[in-house]
């Protein structure tokens, strides 16, 4: 039996086995499956959480999903980054003629077949993104965004070496090597408290020989991390929320308001100048964004009218609205659930199939009722100040 990518070690009285692997390789699945075999471990640990393990073994899962309630609990972002992720995994996995993670599949199997204990060892996977998505700020989320849609739509094949180099990554983390360097920050998200949580998960797993497999990134820390106690509470908690977007999200309408009510009453030409400007840039912005995802014509016109009372009211989004009319006049069928997984593999896809399209239509929809709010608003507050000192 190969001992390559294989890290054997003892904690207090357990045997524990670390198996670091590729996630789109035939190799490390047939390593997984041998090694599996030949210990016979009373504990098989993979690196997965709830989530992804119903993803990965529940094909029909996407037929149950609601995606009313996926815009209502404001988790269409989220989502979409889950599907580009899920895509980019796809394309290489389709490239080498294998199923995406496949050694976890193996792992989940093998376990089965001679009765241990199977463990999901992850941490959950919104949680992660959470904390990433609060640590990198406004300009690193849109990085970060672009990276995956560049990574998932870049046609280019790799070679089988360059999948081989891949086992020294994690998944998310190959992806996003080029930001993870422009945001030394992300690491510890991504890598180092996942690494904290697999070890101890790892460590507590039943039984006296407990094996787990990895992505090859997470191999290193864990080796040091499985020495020490870490509090999985803590690791699982979701970052409080900063309060200057909430206040910058309320200081905005309060002074665009401020400044036009104030016209109003000095100058009513000004005033309806104000509103008019208000209303066109909020409103043009956020329909452009609607139309990029190919929205419905009363999407669209839903976008077009919504938008300049949203961004007076930060709780609301003129992509919430946008979406659900979307959902009612076009609904998701049976089929645009079942094709999910293989429409996400192109842009095309991403485009044409319903679910899809209204993620896109929520988010690009939000993110140009966002420009708006910008333009709109620096272009309100120079016509006041013309109108007003006349510079």
């Amino acid at each position: 039996m190969s001992e390559e990518n294989i890290t054997r070690m003892n904690i207090g009285d357990k045997e524990i086995i670390l198996i670091g692997t590729a996630h789109v390789s035939k190799k490390s699945a047939e390593q997984v499956k041998e090694v599996i075999e030949a210990e016979r471990p009373d504990s098989v640990c993979i690196e997965l959480d709830e989530q992804r393990y119903q993803s990965i073994t529940d094909s029909n899962k996407w037929k149950d999903m609601d995606i009313f309630k996926v815009i209502k609990e404001k988790k269409a972002t989220l989502l979409l980054m889950n599907l580009l992720i899920s895509s980019f995994q796809k394309r290489m996995a389709k490239q080498f003629d294998i199923k995406p993670g496949q050694e976890m599949i193996q792992g989940i199997e093998s376990a089965k077949e001679i009765n241990a204990d199977l463990v999901l060892a992850d941490r959950n996977i919104q949680i992660t993104f959470t904390r990433i998505w609060h640590g990198i700020g406004l300009s690193g989320r849109a990085k970060l965004l672009m990276q995956i849609i560049y990574s998932v739509f870049n046609k280019e094949d790799i070679t089988e070496e360059e999948l081989e180099k891949m086992k020294s990554q994690d998944m998310l983390h190959s992806m996003l090597d080029e930001l993870t360097e422009s945001f030394p920050k992300l690491k510890v998200p991504l890598i180092d408290e996942r690494d904290q949580y697999l070890a101890q998960k790892i460590k507590d797993a039943p039984g006296k020989k407990v094996l787990a497999v990895l992505g090859a990134a997470h191999v290193p820390g864990i080796k040091e991390e499985i020495k020490k106690e870490h509090n999985l509470e803590v690791l699982n908690e979701r970052p409080k929320k900063s309060k200057t977007p909430m206040i910058i999200g309320w200081a905005i309408p309060f002074i665009i308001l401020g400044i036009i009510g104030y016209s109003f009453l000095a100058n009513p030409e000004v005033g309806v100048n104000l509103s008019v400007s208000w209303i066109i840039w909020n409103s043009l912005f956020s329909a452009i964004g609607a139309t990029i995802a190919f929205g419905h014509p009363l999407t669209i016109l839903t976008a077009l009218i919504i938008a300049p009372f949203t961004s007076l009211y930060p709780l609301l989004a003129a992509g919430w609205f946008a979406g659900i009319v979307e959902a009612y006049f076009r609904r998701p069928k049976v089929g645009d659930f079942e094709n999910l997984s293989e429409d996400v593999f192109t842009l095309k896809g991403f485009w044409s199939n319903k679910v899809t399209r209204i993620l896109l239509i929520v988010v690009l929809t939000n993110l140009g009722s966002t420009i708006g709010t910008v333009i709109g608003g620096a272009d309100v507050v120079r016509q006041f100040i013309q109108s007003m000192f006349g510079a």
